[in-house]
């Protein structure tokens, strides 16, 4: 994340795998924690993918990793295994794109930008599987200063507005132009 390159950031951030450990328990605090055996210790982990790459065998790769050739013999059990393909939107037609960049000069006085995240939003990859030839555009409300899908997650007010009248905006050309 504190890469300074930001072809590399965004190659880490959406197209290469990356896990995070979300959760565990069974570890010491730090201030008393050594080097010991521990009787057990249970890590909530969350994997993610290109947005191209089969989640079903993300997963058998993840379960193959962490159960083979587990060192000192450790049992190792598997518990909860969601899973969901990622999605990758296809290059606009023309009108549309034209539509998002109005929309982004009207309403943030900026020109449109977009930006992936991993294989975020199965969703998306439903509703393209579903409707194939339909153009999909995902907006979101992640604006600078928000803490998405954190304790504190917050959405700003005014940015909130500003989206809402650029989807309206975008619409509104749907109507006319698609």
């Amino acid at each position: 994340m504190a890469e300074d390159d930001l072809i590399e950031l965004y190659l880490n951030g959406t197209w290469r795998p990356n896990l995070a450990i979300t959760g565990a328990s069974g570890l010491p605090k730090i201030e008393i924690a050594g080097n010991v055996v521990r009787a057990m210790t249970s890590v909530r982990c969350s994997m993610r993918l290109s947005p191209v790459f089969d989640s079903k065998k993300g997963v058998e790769l993840l379960i193959e990793k962490l159960t083979k050739n587990v060192p000192y013999n450790a049992k190792v059990t598997i518990t909860g295994s969601n899973n969901g393909d990622g999605w990758c939107q296809k290059v606009p037609t023309e009108w549309l794109s034209q539509a998002i960049e109005d929309a982004g000069q009207a309403f943030f006085d900026l020109p449109s930008g977009s930006y992936g995240e991993g294989g975020s939003i199965p969703f998306l990859k439903e509703l393209e599987n579903k409707y194939p030839k339909t153009q999909i555009v995902a907006f979101g409300v992640g604006g600078p200063y928000s803490n998405a899908h954190a304790p504190n997650e917050m959405i700003e007010i005014e940015y909130a507005k500003k989206l809402t009248c650029s989807l309206a905006h975008v619409l509104a050309d749907c109507t006319t132009k698609a």
